[in-house]
C-alpha cells in the first residue's frame, strides 16, 4: 500500500466546496470517483483545506492510499485525462504512510481578489468580488498591520465554528493594487472558519472609510464576531499554496 500526495487546483464555481455533503457535488467527491474508476479501488482522499462553496484553489493538497502500480508522478497525468476541466492535478508524488495533510505544521497562503471599478466586468464575476465604491488600499494596508502576528481571532471567525482554540498566527498580510484590481494576500499557520473572508470584509470597510485603520485593533480585542465587518463573498477567495517546510511548496506549478 502506498500513500500518494496530490496538489489540486480547481475553479470552485460549480462545486459545493471541497468536502463531501448531501446537497451538491464537491471536489472531494469528484476526485474519489475518478481515482476509484482508474484504480478499481475504493478511494477516499484526505484534503488539507476544506474550502467552501465557490472558493477556488491553485494549491490544495490531498492524499490517498492505493495498491496501484502506477508510478507516483504519473498519477497527475492519468487523472487529468479523466477529470473535468475545472479540476486539475498540478503534481503527484509518494509520501510516507503516516503523512497527513491536516496534521502537519504548515503555512497556508490565500489571496482575495477585488474588482474595484464603477462597472462590473462579466468575465471576472466568478473570480473577483465587485466593489463599485472607491477603496483606499493604503488605509487597508495600515489596518492589516494590526492583524499580523499571533492573536485570538475569535472576532474574525464564523459563530458556527466548533474550534475551541481560536489563536492563530498571521505571518504576512498585504493589500496590493494593480489598476482596478486589489489583491489581499494573507499567509498564516492556520485559519478559522470564514476567517479570511471576514478579514477582507473588515478591510473593505476600512477602505470605504467606515472604520479607521486603528479600529481593527479594537475589533481584535473585542473578541466578538459582531464587532468585525461582514463576510466577503466566496468567489474572490483562492487558496494559493500550502507550504509544509519540506523545501517544496504546494503551489502553482511546484509540489
Amino acid at each position: 500500500m502506498r500513500r500518494i500526495r496530490l496538489v489540486v487546483a480547481y475553479d470552485g464555481t460549480n462545486y459545493c466546496g471541497w468536502q463531501i455533503q448531501p446537497n451538491g457535488i464537491t471536489v472531494e467527491e469528484v476526485l474519489n470517483r475518478t481515482i476509484c474508476k482508474m484504480t478499481g479501488e475504493a478511494i477516499a482522499v484526505i484534503g488539507a483545506s476544506r474550502t467552501d462553496s465557490g472558493v477556488h484553489a491553485m494549491g490544495n493538497v490531498a492524499v490517498f492510499d492505493t495498491e496501484s502500480t502506477i508510478p507516483p508522478e504519473r498519477f497527475s497525468y492519468a487523472l487529468n485525462q479523466r477529470l473535468p476541466d475545472d479540476i486539475v492535478i498540478v503534481s503527484s508524488d509518494e509520501v510516507p504512510a503516516d503523512w497527513h495533510p491536516r496534521y502537519r505544521n504548515c503555512e497556508k497562503t490565500y489571496e482575495y481578489h477585488i474588482l474595484n471599478t464603477r462597472i462590473p466586468v462579466p468575465t471576472k464575476r466568478l473570480t473577483n468580488y465587485f466593489v463599485s465604491f472607491p477603496l483606499d488600499e493604503k488605509k487597508m494596508q495600515q489596518a492589516a498591520e494590526y492583524l499580523k502576528g499571533e492573536h485570538d481571532f475569535v472576532s474574525f471567525c464564523n459563530v458556527r465554528t466548533d474550534v475551541e482554540d481560536t489563536v492563530r498566527t498571521i505571518t504576512a498580510l498585504d493589500v496590493l493594487r494593480n489598476g482596478e484590481e486589489i489583491t489581499v494576500r494573507i499567509t498564516g499557520n492556520g485559519f478559522l472558519y470564514n476567517m479570511v473572508r471576514i478579514i477582507v470584509g473588515t478591510l473593505i470597510r476600512v477602505g470605504r472609510g467606515f472604520y479607521e485603520p486603528e479600529q481593527v485593533r479594537e475589533i481584535l480585542e473585542a473578541k466578538n464576531r459582531k464587532a468585525a465587518g461582514v463576510t466577503a463573498p466566496p468567489q474572490g477567495l483562492m487558496l494559493v499554496r500550502i507550504d509544509y517546510g519540506e523545501g517544496r511548496e504546494a503551489s502553482e506549478g511546484t509540489d
